[in-house]
């Protein structure tokens, strides 16, 4: 690529690098977004995708714990578990990496225009499914029309669907897709890593993945048993040449008890325990100090929010909801709750990690000045109020009797309703006062968008359980939503989370670390804060 045909801000971002105003890291986020591509900044910034310094070993089963569910269109995966399985058969447009940097996959790269409502998705040319069909612009269009169709009940169509209509996707060549948005969007390349956004074969795709497992991964489907086993074989002529290095892999389906994962990790029959859907701080607790098992941290946007609906008394109320924030003890329930691991919360879903954070001071627990809230809010002998939790998630239950300990002496009565997980996440939105689990988003700008707004007609957005909507903010997560300088997106961030923090719908107490437990002669294998399984490149070390 020649100098003149970057786009302008990449010589801005370069400077900018340069006199150290960013960092290697948001120099190849940001590069990306501007159409760079993958190969050229990871090339200039020397920051691949790590590599095998050292021999691997090929062949090899790898034994992994999982739920095994029978979902069988990928898009309809409404948690990460399912997608395990198709995500080592299918493959994305884009690549989310540990270090919550995202870059082209199988696309060969991205141009974004200045406004941020036109992108340009190129495609690596070459790709090939497991049935020998090549991988193309129609599959691609197929595979977006499948996410906002609104039959299939996509997660997808709540995300890109708030921008996108199928009217707006265009084939532009064989290997080109024009997407033109309603609104700008700077999270696109993060929301096609999203779960569910696996590219599918539009030849040969009827509703049923399981019956033609046609991806362009590095596995194909063997066996299939829904609650049992799931065997997957190496791809011989997979596209990113030498990989995988692993021969087959069986994921076995232990249910939903940590301990069972547990215990057999430690007794060796399986190599890795997949502990997303399960309470990871006790599996944590259980696995640490074994000599055979190897533990990997990592930080994410992961976190158990305590949400309040506006639109029910007495949350109507931002003086009840200023009150009740009050009587959290950060730092006491991320010990007892969270095992001490993870950051202190600010009451703003914007994860320290996230580029756009902006550093705020800590909130201090104060319950006398909570109480003294209460009252001037009209309820001078305290208050009576019901929070609703799932009965499978111990440390949201750790979190809510602390809470409700620590509120009693601003005057909050808390009664606790613990109801079974299934209904608590087919019911979340309707409960009035509850903590809800929401996973890890690479951007600021994700989670906000989907929790916390409206739509054209001022209806709050599906996922936006707590009925919130504040006109300042909306206003200016539209800004941020078009704003490509970092240094300007985080100057409308301290604002928003200021907003959020002030007179917004939730409490957020501390984020959630996350874990990957191995035995010890599992190589490769990259603890990942979105709890995605990646096993291209891992290999078993003989003993």
């Amino acid at each position: 690529m020649k100098i003149q045909d970057l786009h302008p801000r990449i010589l801005d971002l370069k400077s900018d690098l340069e006199k150290g105003k960013i960092t290697r890291r948001q120099f190849l986020r940001y590069s990306t977004l501007l159409g760079f591509s993958a190969a050229a900044s990871t090339g200039l910034m020397q920051m691949i995708r790590p590599q095998e310094a050292h021999a691997v070993t090929y062949g090899g089963k790898l034994k992994v714990s999982g739920i095994l569910t029978g979902i069988k269109h990928p898009a309809q995966a409404k948690w990460l578990s399912p997608s395990q399985i198709y995500r080592n058969i299918a493959e994305y447009l884009t690549f989310t990496d540990v270090n919550n940097i995202t870059r082209p996959y199988l696309l060969q790269g991205w141009e974004a225009d200045d406004d941020l409502l036109t992108w340009t998705l190129y495609l690596r040319k070459g790709i090939f499914f497991n049935n020998a069909h090549e991988l193309t612009a129609d599959d691609v269009i197929f595979s977006f029309g499948q996410w906002l169709d609104r039959e299939v009940g996509s997660p997808m169509a709540a995300i890109i669907g708030a921008y996108l209509d199928p009217t707006g996707i265009e084939r532009v060549s064989r290997y080109q897709v024009r997407l033109h948005l309603n609104r700008p969007e700077i999270a696109l390349p993060e929301h096609l890593f999203y779960y569910p956004a696996v590219i599918l074969n539009h030849r040969t795709f009827e509703g049923n993945f399981l019956k033609t497992p046609h991806g362009t991964g590095p596995f194909t489907l063997d066996t299939f048993q829904e609650g049992e086993r799931c065997i997957l074989k190496k791809r011989m002529n997979y596209w990113q040449p030498g990989l995988p290095f692993l021969s087959e892999i069986e994921f076995i389906d232990l249910g939903f008890d940590i301990s069972k994962r547990v215990t057999a990790l430690k007794a060796g029959k399986i190599d890795v325990a997949d502990l997303s859907g399960a309470d990871e701080l006790n599996a944590f607790q259980m696995l640490k100090g074994d000599p055979r098992i190897h533990i990997e941290s990592i930080a994410t946007a992961r976190v158990n929010v305590l949400r309040m609906r506006v639109d029910r008394e007495p949350w109507q109320d931002n003086r009840v909801r200023t009150a009740l924030k009050l009587c959290q003890h950060r730092e006491k329930i991320m010990l007892l709750a969270g095992m001490k691991q993870g950051h202190i919360g600010h009451d703003c879903h914007v994860f320290p990690g996230h580029p756009e954070f902006c550093r705020k001071p800590d909130i201090k627990f104060d319950p006398r000045q909570a109480r003294s809230i209460l009252r001037e809010a009209g309820y001078p002998d305290g208050l009576d109020v019901t929070l609703t939790i799932g009965d499978k998630w111990p440390d949201i239950q750790r979190y809510a009797e602390i809470l409700q300990r620590d509120a009693a002496e601003a005057g909050f009565r808390i009664s606790i309703d613990t109801i079974p997980n299934q209904n608590y996440r087919q019911s979340f939105r309707e409960v009035d006062f509850g903590i809800t689990p929401w996973t890890h988003r690479p951007l600021g700008t994700m989670i906000l968008n989907l929790a916390y707004t409206a739509d054209a007609e001022g209806v709050p957005m599906p996922l936006n359980e707590t009925r919130w909507v504040d006109e300042e903010f909306s206003n200016l997560l539209a800004k941020a939503n078009a704003t490509l300088d970092l240094k300007e997106r985080r100057k409308l961030f301290c604002t928003l989370q200021d907003i959020q923090m002030e007179r917004g719908s939730i409490g957020i107490a501390w984020w959630q670390n996350r874990w990957t437990g191995v035995l010890k002669k599992v190589q490769g294998l990259k603890s990942h804060p979105s709890g995605y399984l990646l096993l291209d490149r891992v290999w078993l070390k003989k003993s």
